[in-house]
């Protein structure tokens, strides 16, 4: 029997994992994950967690007898997998879960820009029906560029084909037969900001991708172009988006997330010393994007469907039982991370 403890749980966790993990002592915590409550769990032997959960050196020095991390999310910046690699704790992970889900909410972000949806709901709210400024755009025969084109990227591609628009990718593993046959063209960064109308962002996080997008290259962006982040908020530099906002290059922004967005949903680490100087100006940067009439946001939802949340759990509980069977699956290779 494994102690097993899992943060960040939501409605409906609690029971599925009871039923899927049977025979195992489960620990369970609504509240995202420090190295403070870690102390509190000092007998986990397998860890689970969401994505505003770090699991930091800190955190692991609480947990003595930590056998493996389970992330419940396709990324792993959260983790300091470098730390986990010196403990040899190996982390297992939720490849695919989200390649529908992510890219139908990507398109909710662009439709609720391109037609104005957002300012009309406000403005009929308060009964004005007036049409004035809400000439909304087809989508036809506009070009979209699609940076990251991994299992989400490609899910967008296809939908964006289908409302017949023109598909420039950005990855670094270019794949001829899907260009092919879903009918878009790879081309570098630098040419998808100039020629696309609207961007939209699926690439990982780590250190080649944080500020993808940046005070250098986003004045590269075509006039007027639409963009959209439903990956992590640390691929565009917030103060590059805001001027670029304010000098009409960038005509609106669809956010599903944000820098700095872990301390909005914990407030009270505003006060919280250890908190990094950069994460604290990056949220107080993203504040000023809230009362903007140009910018969507949502809290982060992307992933937030009935079928993908039980795809998480059903493949979470795959992997804890797979790993105390001795066959672990979807395994994060920690070999390439200095250490």
């Amino acid at each position: 029997m494994a102690t097993i403890t899992f943060f960040e749980i939501q409605k409906g966790d609690r029971p599925f994992y009871n039923k899927h993990l049977a025979g195992h002592k489960l620990l369970y915590s609504g509240e995202i994950l420090t190295a403070d409550l870690a102390a509190d769990f000092r007998e986990t032997e397998i860890l689970s967690v969401f994505v505003h959960s770090r699991v930091t050196k800190e955190v692991l020095n609480e947990l003595p007898k930590l056998r493996l991390i389970a992330t419940r999310s396709a990324g792993c910046n959260h983790i300091d997998l470098a730390a986990a690699a010196k403990r040899n704790i190996p982390v297992c992970y939720v490849p695919a879960y989200g390649e529908y889900t992510v890219a139908e909410h990507t398109f909710a972000l662009i439709l609720s820009l391109s037609r104005n949806i957002h300012k009309a709901y406000f403005r009929t709210a308060r009964e004005n029906f007036s049409l004035a400024g809400l000439k909304g755009f087809d989508l036809k025969n506009k070009t979209i560029g699609v940076v990251g084109a991994g299992r989400i990227g490609l899910h967008v591609i296809k939908i964006a084909r289908g409302f017949d628009m023109q598909v420039l990718a950005v990855d670094p593993k270019p794949d001829p037969f899907l260009a092919e046959v879903l009918q878009f063209r790879y081309a570098p960064l630098e040419e998808v900001l100039a020629k696309a109308d609207i961007i939209t962002l699926h690439a990982p996080l780590n250190q080649n991708t944080y500020h993808l997008l940046n005070k250098d290259n986003i004045p590269l962006i075509k006039k007027g172009a639409l963009l959209i982040n439903t990956a992590r908020g640390e691929l565009v530099e917030t103060e590059a988006l805001l001027k670029a906002l304010d000098a009409g290059i960038i005509a609106g922004a669809g956010l599903d997330v944000l820098e700095g967005e872990e301390l909005f949903v914990e407030e009270e680490k505003l006060f919280d010393p250890e908190v990094p100087h950069e994460t604290l100006s990056a949220f107080l940067k993203s504040q000023r994007l809230f009362n903007r009439e140009d910018v969507v946001i949502t809290p982060h939802i992307g992933f937030n469907s009935q079928e993908a949340v039980l795809r998480i759990r059903y493949t979470t509980a795959d992997n804890i039982n797979a790993f105390l069977a001795g066959r672990p699956q979807n395994l994060i290779d920690t070999r390439a991370v200095p250490h």
